[in-house]
């Protein structure tokens, strides 16, 4: 891990005087469901803040033309990703505008050293500090929150606006984490149910009162990924899951997993952030999330290294900066998080991470996104509008859809999970890799909902799709060896980022470069796809974008089939 430190002396005063400007201006309210405001903040509360720095238009541009430069197959520099130290060489902002911000925070009225951190890549200046102070510093008011469905979660956010002042605005984006509230995803866990599915042994791999739960040989029959031996994984090969809200993991889990369905045991490589194994034991669903994660990539993945990144947060720009500053950064990364764009998530925030990604998947990552559980309404509900979700509606991120079985208990053709999320941004524009597909799609719909509810100049999403529907719910191991079904893009996700790892090994081992930022590659390849052609993803609640054929925005390009996805490479 690379991280700057610099320690600086004891604070020089009150905070700096003069004109201020509010940042993040279209976040104009300071609550979210399920969040309940709690008391002001306290001498005694800490908080780290995160400075994004603002890149120039000739930045942006650059690191753009270079990341698709090395991921568009056609070019001659198809797979050759950056360094860290190039990614830094286009970034990194001027070293005067990271003194103006670190004297910014000097002026912080505190009794004890401050300590600043620059990020490997030289534009992001993260902070901890008494809560109280960065109140003062940032003219704001401060609050914990407590989720009403989790008793243990608190976090501290703005109940106000917040500001800087107008000379340190023209060098920083915004000040993260301030005031999202993350929307925690509740997982029911289905008992166990009578056998609904065919004779396809396949079914019962975990057992035989689990012969309707979705499985690891199931998944394996119906997309073909190999098992790989400890001694067929390439040199380099990794992969990784990210985890949020409480969500830990614990090995009895994973042993009872493996054991009951016959693959080998998921070993954690290495784990980011920490890990409270014994919180798996507490609730009615622990680690729910989290386990389903990493079960099933780890799984599918078989021996390709696993590591488990946790930010404590609740922050994707802590996550996106921790994975930034790891010179040894994982290849793959899958990601069960997101929240409406709408949901407290300004244009700042927004494209702040989406530099983050861009910049992660010009170093050869893949990072994949769940496109969420709501279908096209989101976690907003029903309105007047469809509600896109973020970070799958980023250009940079690889959204991961949802299916089920055409006939429930038959390893075979898919259809589209009606909650399933989907649609088009409202933030970011249709990039070049998918215009034409977007372009089809609209032509040859003959179900399109009214154009009102949509934003058809937006980035269409998901990319691909995997198995994540509750007819034939996933199997799983929690709370220290109870079994159940779950379902959603969580379980989709992380089985088709395990997939990508496969596709990394091909190329590894062949003396290849990772797929890194592989959308292009996915839109010149897509029939080495199972194209899904019905179902639409409503949500249950009406509306929705029915799957057709070739690309749509209920399941992307379908789902993957692993023969021809490596014949492609």
């Amino acid at each position: 891990m690379f991280k700057t430190v610099i320690l600086l002396s004891l604070a020089l005063g009150g905070a700096a005087l003069g004109e201020r400007v509010r940042m993040e201006p279209d976040v104009d309210v300071f609550s979210a469901p399920s969040w309940t405001r709690g008391a002001r903040v306290s001498a005694t509360d800490s908080l780290k803040v995160q400075f994004m720095m603002q890149h120039s238009d000739s930045q942006r541009a650059s690191l753009e033309a270079r990341l698709m430069d090395a991921a568009t197959p056609s070019s001659a520099n198809y797979g050759k990703w950056l360094s860290g130290e190039e990614v830094t060489e286009i970034v990194a902002v001027a070293p005067e505008a990271i003194e103006q911000v670190i004297e910014f925070i000097m002026s912080a009225s505190v009794d004890a050293p401050i300590a600043t951190s620059l990020n490997r890549h030289r534009d992001i200046v993260s902070v901890t500090l008494p809560a109280t102070a960065v109140e003062a510093l940032l003219e704001t008011e401060l609050y914990h929150f407590a989720h009403t469905a989790y008793s243990k979660v608190d976090v501290i956010r703005c109940g106000a606006p917040y500001s800087l002042p107008a000379d340190l605005a023209r060098v920083v984006s915004m000040v993260g984490e301030l005031v999202r509230l993350p929307a925690f995803r509740k997982i029911t866990v289905e008992d166990a149910v009578e056998n609904n599915a065919t004779a396809d042994s396949a079914w019962s791999a975990c057992g035989s009162r689990y012969t309707s739960y979705t499985n690891p040989a199931v998944l394996q029959e119906r997309y073909g990924f190999p098992s790989l031996t400890a001694a067929e994984v390439a040199s380099g090969n990794s992969m990784a899951v990210a985890e949020f809200q409480g969500q830990y993991y614990d090995d009895d889990d994973l042993e009872a997993f493996a054991s009951a369905c016959g693959t080998t045991q998921t070993t954690v490589a290495t784990t980011y952030g920490g890990n409270s194994p014994s919180r798996c034991q507490i609730g009615l669903e622990p680690c729910v999330e989290s386990l389903l994660d990493i079960e099933y990539m780890g799984a599918v993945g078989a021996n390709i290294p696993l590591s488990v990144y946790y930010s404590g947060t609740f922050s994707l720009l802590d996550w996106a900066e921790t994975v930034g500053d790891n010179a040894d950064a994982e290849l793959v990364h899958s990601v069960s998080y997101g929240n409406d764009e709408v949901q407290q998530t300004s244009a700042a925030y927004m494209y702040s991470v989406n530099t983050e990604f861009a910049k992660l998947g010009a170093k050869g990552l893949t990072i994949a996104f769940a496109s969420g559980d709501q279908g096209v309404w989101g976690r907003s509900g029903v309105g007047t509008s469809y509600h896109p979700d973020f970070p799958a509606g980023s250009p940079y991120v690889t959204a991961v859809g949802g299916t089920d079985f055409l006939v429930t208990g038959t390893i075979g053709e898919e259809t589209t999970w009606e909650d399933g999320g989907g649609g088009f941004s409202d933030t970011f524009a249709i990039p070049s890799w998918q215009a034409d597909d977007v372009a089809s799609f609209f032509k040859d719909s003959t179900d399109l909902p009214a154009s009102t509810f949509y934003n058809a100049s937006g980035r269409g999403y998901p990319d691909v799709a995997a198995l994540a529907g509750t007819n034939n719910a996933y199997f799983i191991s929690f709370k220290g060896g109870s079994f159940g079904g779950v379902g959603g893009t969580s379980a989709a996700c992380p089985v088709f980022s395990g997939i990508v790892a496969h596709l990394n090994n091909v190329r590894l081992a062949a003396g290849g470069a990772s797929l890194g930022f592989m959308n292009p590659w996915i839109y010149e390849n897509a029939a080495a796809f199972n194209d899904v052609t019905s179902g639409t993803n409503s949500g249950g609640l009406g509306g929705g974008f029915t799957a057709i054929a070739g690309w749509d925005a209920a399941t992307g390009h379908g789902t993957p089939d692993f023969a021809k996805l490596s014949a492609a490479l």
